[in-house]
């Protein structure tokens, strides 16, 4: 650190600090903020931002998301680490997808467009995608438009499907939704990083956490392909009635989770025409 004649802040101090204000990885976090930090002055300025409770994401600038560095911009949603399982998920499907031109790939409900990057490094030069996001609150738009400027990615802003070019109708190969689906009620027993500092619109998915999943699963039948795959995200109690919604579109589901990320994914695929 350079430019500034401030003292470094001691680490245990930073420590402290963090651990005082509740930080459960305090001496993570810190080595994290010492190495992000540009300056001493810099340094103080985002430990006080995190022992406010700004989530650490937001003061450094980023979070990893399968194994990639993502811009995330003060108010818009962190991705989460469990949300990694839905993205290999598609990216195994995108690998699997018969060789052709460009699959078409949309991230809805894209946030700061993680899912979307990820799947497009993944599918890398040997299978590059055609990528699509979407999201309506116009912070996650711009960082969206950050995270996948290089990987050629076009991010969208509207309610769902309403964002997507109508050339995308019945085009698509894989739809992957990272959907709100936090129960209204529940949204004050989020940890304070998640209820003050993320968008409500990011979070909160109704009575039961499934309102914008179902309109998700709704509509979907009519912008994938044939033979074309969504996936979405859920809560484990919310299993059921998301596969009930999908097998009720008229698609085939298939159920998928990983205990060790506490993750639960649901999966439907539009029948090919046979012959």
């Amino acid at each position: 650190m350079s430019g500034s004649s401030s003292p470094l802040l001691p680490m245990s101090e930073i420590v402290a600090r963090l651990r005082s204000a509740g930080c459960v990885f305090a001496e993570d976090e810190a080595g994290l903020l010492v190495r992000a930090a540009r300056t001493p002055d810099e340094l103080a300025a985002m430990v006080a931002r995190r022992a406010s409770g700004l989530p650490l994401e937001h003061v450094v600038g980023w979070a990893e998301f399968c194994g990639l560095r993502m811009a995330v911009e003060p108010g818009v949603f962190v991705p989460r680490r469990r949300t990694e399982f839905l993205a290999r998920q598609a990216i195994a499907l995108i690998r699997g997808l018969p060789a052709r031109t460009r699959p078409v790939v949309v991230d809805l409900c894209c946030g700061s467009g993680a899912i979307g990057a990820a799947l497009a490094a993944a599918a890398g030069t040997a299978h590059p995608v055609e990528l699509h996001l979407a999201d309506i609150d116009p912070a996650a738009v711009r960082c969206a438009r950050r995270n996948v400027d290089g990987v050629g990615g076009r991010v969208h802003r509207g309610d769902l499907y309403d964002a997507l070019p109508g050339t995308l109708r019945g085009r698509v190969d894989v739809l992957v939704a990272s959907a709100p689906y936090v129960p209204t009620e529940a949204i004050g027993l989020l940890p304070p990083e998640a209820r003050l500092h993320e968008p409500q619109v990011a979070l909160d998915g109704g009575a039961d956490g499934l309102d914008i999943v179902r309109r998700v699963i709704a509509e979907a039948p009519d912008w994938l392909a044939p033979g074309g795959h969504l996936l979405v995200e859920t809560g484990r109690n919310q299993a059921r009635p998301a596969v009930e919604a999908v097998v009720g579109g008229g698609l085939t589901a298939r159920l998928t989770g990983s205990d060790d990320l506490d993750a639960t994914a649901v999966i439907g695929t539009r029948p090919a025409p046979r012959g």
